[in-house]
């Protein structure tokens, strides 16, 4: 089964969602569940037989599609993707679990399946056309969870939704058509495979146009400023697990294809572009920072904060260096923990009271205290607390560019301790003081089955933030191939001065003799 493991990750769950249809409504949780938890089961073997030394692709698929014009079925799992699946996995598994008071609760869990059959897709191809069938296909099950099962603006939040990402996705499509022809240019024969793309080295004026495209339908995915707009509707009207999956998972589409794409197909132009991008970063951090210390309602002080954080992975993504890109994969990872928590922790309270403003709670760690506690561990894991998931990732993303620039660094560094202004005034106007609405001194705390899902992401919080290790080192092998291959292809001295070389000559004299080693 290792042998064909990707391919059953990416169909297992669309083809028990096919069987879903025939499946009674009364039983559909516990059959959800259930395939859900197979999937993550299959997820956890991929991790084991992963090996964390390797730097390349492993578990490779490849089957010829339209051999004629090179699209073929290329699969294939690295440091950089392993551990998204396994929270794409883990999040739809909790998600399914939580799920209460859904209407047409059948549906619902037939759509998260085919989603994640999408999510899986996109992390595991290395076919740029199949990358692409899955990155589009992934906007529909969303547009229906919110659309369907959304707040009053509803079908507005959806529709913008969908209007933006498609749209930054049709320029991104062009961007691989002309990479596909610059392949048959240079070798005569056509190939969307990604791996081939990465041994072309492009003019800068063709890089600097190509990362434009690429560009334009990654940070709308991410999104970064000025193509944030939709989000916050998208959070705002979408049900708490769409939230959830939105927040954990599909904004990390961008993040990864940034790395997986821009940074080794253009290092010259990613290079060039470094600092315009950081700016932009760190106006994602401070500007969303502000908005989100303005809102009223909890669920848009989470959103807003969502990012803001994706502006500290943009920040290491463009560090170009092993440090940086290492720390913002791994904020990947530990932002969708701790915003999937929250989310989950806002539905939850929505769930009891059926509504979001700050101003209806206060005093609810007297009524609440457990679902005080993991809210304040969620809390202080969002702002960066040392010993805390967030704090490994953006530390390690700060590092990275601090070798870059130390003003841009310190500029984002600032920025970041206003996310704890905004975070802790939230919780203190939700959480302490007294009780004074009659409606909130009989709320009941968190029950067994919202435990059983927010208490494994409390736990990796802070196991992870204190022994990041398993982690880090498959991330930082991949890593390091990548910013190799970048060095190694960069035409420019910008590019050369900024992506490091991991490859020095050592000279050792040994009677005489002079010999010159390569050594990683």
């Amino acid at each position: 089964m290792l042998d064909h493991i990707l391919s059953i990750l990416i169909f297992f769950p669309a083809v028990a969602a096919v069987f879903g249809f025939m499946i009674q409504k009364d039983s559909m949780r516990a059959y959800g569940v259930s395939v859900a938890a197979i999937e993550f089961g299959l997820a956890l073997w991929l991790w084991f037989a992963f090996d964390a030394n390797a730097s390349g692709m492993q578990f490779m698929e490849n089957l010829p599609l339209v051999p004629s014009f090179g699209i073929n079925y290329i699969l294939g799992v690295d440091g950089i993707s392993l551990f998204i699946i396994v929270l794409a996995a883990f999040f739809t598994m909790i998600g399914i679990a939580s799920l209460t008071n859904t209407p047409n609760e059948k549906n619902m869990i037939i759509t998260l399946l085919f989603l994640q059959m999408t999510m899986v897709g996109v992390f595991v191809a290395l076919d740029a056309i199949v990358f692409y069938v899955f990155w589009e296909l992934s906007l529909v099950p969303m547009l229906y969870i919110i659309g369907a099962w959304g707040g009053p603006l509803r079908i507005y939040a959806s529709i913008k939704f969908f209007l933006y990402t498609f749209a930054g996705s049709l320029v991104m499509l062009v961007g691989m058509l002309f990479m596909a022809y610059f392949y048959y240019q240079a070798t005569g024969v056509w190939s969307f495979a990604i791996l081939d793309w990465y041994r072309l080295i492009l003019p800068e004026n063709f890089q600097l146009w190509l990362f434009a495209a690429f560009f334009i339908g990654f940070a709308i995915k991410v999104p970064m400023f000025p193509f944030h707009t939709w989000l916050p509707y998208a959070h705002g009207q979408a049900p708490t697990i769409g939230s959830v999956i939105l927040a954990a998972i599909l904004l990390k589409m961008g993040t990864y294809a940034f790395i997986r794409f821009s940074l080794p197909l253009f290092p010259d132009a990613s290079a060039a572009f470094m600092v315009p991008i950081a700016v932009i970063a760190i106006i994602m951090i401070v500007y969303t920072a502000m908005v989100a210390y303005a809102q009223k309602d909890i669920k848009q002080v989470v959103a807003y904060s969502s990012i803001s954080h994706m502006g500290v992975i943009i920040l290491g993504t463009f560090a170009l260096n092993v440090e940086g890109i290492t720390g913002s994969i791994f904020l990947m990872i530990a932002h969708g923990v701790v915003s999937g928590a929250l989310f989950l922790l806002v539905g939850v309270i929505y769930d009891r009271r059926h509504t979001k403003l700050m101003s209806e709670f206060g005093g609810l760690a007297h009524v609440m205290p457990r679902y005080a506690t993991i809210f304040g561990i969620m809390l202080m894991a969002s702002v960066g607390m040392p010993l805390t998931i967030n704090f490994v990732g953006e530390f390690l993303s700060l590092l990275g560019f601090y070798q870059q620039s130390h003003i841009l660094t310190l500029l984002a560094g600032t920025a970041i301790i206003v996310g704890a202004i905004y975070m802790l005034s939230a919780f203190k106007k939700a959480f302490f003081g007294e009780v004074t609405k009659e409606e909130n001194k009989n709320l009941k705390d968190v029950n067994k089955r919202e435990l059983v899902a927010l208490i494994p992401l409390s736990i990796i919080t802070i196991w992870l933030g204190v022994y990041p290790k398993p982690l880090l080192d498959p991330i930082n092998n991949s890593v390091k191939s990548i910013v190799q291959l970048m060095h190694n292809k960069s035409t420019t001295e910008l590019a050369k001065e900024r992506i490091p070389n991991l490859v020095k000559k050592r000279v050792i004299v040994i009677k005489k003799t002079i010999i010159e080693e390569e050594v990683r």
